[in-house]
């Protein structure tokens, strides 16, 4: 096994042998020559460096330390910089063996002591070479480790796209769903849900984070689904015992997609947006931070299209309006902070999303699930 390593080594690798003194040059280049290697002389470290500029390529270079005009340390860092891989075996004499280690530290793969013997020369030569081809292996087996790892990476991207698209046909069923009982709310969830999206890129949420939110907005209402028809398609007004049956909602809805995994930090959103941000909402009386922070942007966007969308018994008020209103109960029924980011936020914005979503399919459900 060692002696089919050195006859491939052998085969065709070269080698560039530096040193000032020809008689020397001539005496490395027969042993080197001997042994099947082939050889290239240089006279000086700034020959060595414009060998190896011209284009002629090396897979050792084996250099003399003590040089005039540019010696071996010199040349190692110059050939160093422009040919990392390149390895290094230093030449020096017993007196200057602390320079050889200075060498070794700056990157020299090996030294040779002089005088030296021909199987030592070739043992130092093999073994940088092998050293040579064992870290070529390994970095086109990382390479490839790279690459496989990159195309596994873009087929679980695929396949996670893939499965948004069917949690997003989930969601659009489930809202479809609820439209089809309660034709009053037709419309509603994807309207409010591009405003609480709206809102929370004015805030400069992260996308993910954004669509967690949006998930939760859009099925704020399902737990009507839950509530029986008597109650909720009452036209009058709710008795107290009514009213508390409604008020379920938002647990019902909350147990409904709490089960579905990608639904379980929507549903906290879906649990939450009846609350006030002054502790006076339901079902669980929280207070300020304690609501989800999708919620305490919900319940803005969910007064601002209740308020500007035509009801059986009042027609639709301005954004104007909604917006004098909203901003009266911040710090009660709103979070103080959002609604200053609401208030920044031109009208034109609402106007152009309920334009955008009620004319996707004006007949009823079935349009896209609003995304960030």
């Amino acid at each position: 096994m060692t002696k089919y390593i050195h006859n491939r080594l052998m085969a065709n690798d070269r080698i560039l042998v530096v040193d000032d003194e020809e008689t020397i040059r001539e005496i490395v280049c027969s042993m080197l020559g001997g042994a099947h290697f082939q050889t290239r002389q240089a006279a000086s470290g700034i020959e060595a460096l414009s060998i190896l500029e011209s284009g002629d390529e090396f897979d050792l270079v084996l250099s003399d330390l003590m040089m005039a005009e540019m010696d071996g340390i010199a040349l190692l860092e110059h050939a160093k910089e422009r040919y990392p891989d390149m390895p290094i075996v230093m030449v020096t004499a017993v007196h200057d063996i602390q320079v050889a280690l200075q060498a070794l530290r700056n990157g020299a793969y090996d030294y040779l002591l002089k005088p030296f013997e021909r199987e030592q020369l070739l043992a130092t030569v093999r073994r940088a070479l092998e050293n040579r081809r064992l870290k070529r292996e390994n970095d086109a087996y990382r390479t490839n480790l790279e690459a496989l790892v990159a195309a596994r990476t873009q087929q679980w991207k695929s396949a996670l796209s893939n499965l948004e698209k069917s949690y997003d046909i989930t969601l659009e069923a489930l809202g479809d769903a609820l439209d089809l009982k309660d034709a009053e709310t037709e419309g509603h969830s994807r309207r409010v849900t591009a405003f609480t999206i709206a809102i929370a890129r004015k805030m400069g949420l992260p996308k993910e984070e954004i669509n967690v939110i949006a998930r939760g907005a859009f099925l704020h209402d399902i737990g009507k689904m839950a509530i029986p028809d008597a109650i909720l398609l009452k036209p009058g007004k709710l008795t107290d015992d009514e009213m508390a049956i409604m008020r379920e909602h938002c647990y019902r809805g909350y147990k409904i997609i709490s089960r579905i995994p990608f639904l379980a930090e929507a549903a906290e959103i879906v649990y939450s947006h009846q609350e006030r941000y002054d502790g006076l909402g339901y079902p669980r009386g929280l207070k300020g931070d304690e609501i989800p922070l999708g919620a305490r942007m919900f319940s803005i966007a969910d007064t601002l299209d209740a308020m500007t969308t035509d009801r059986p018994y009042r027609p639709a008020q301005t954004f104007e309006a909604a917006r004098k209103e909203i901003e009266l109960w911040s710090g009660r029924q709103f979070d103080p902070q959002i609604v200053k980011v609401f208030l920044d936020m031109p009208d034109n914005i609402w106007q152009d999303l309920r334009r955008d979503i009620n004319g996707q399919n004006p007949s009823g459900p079935g349009q896209p699930f609003p995304k960030a």
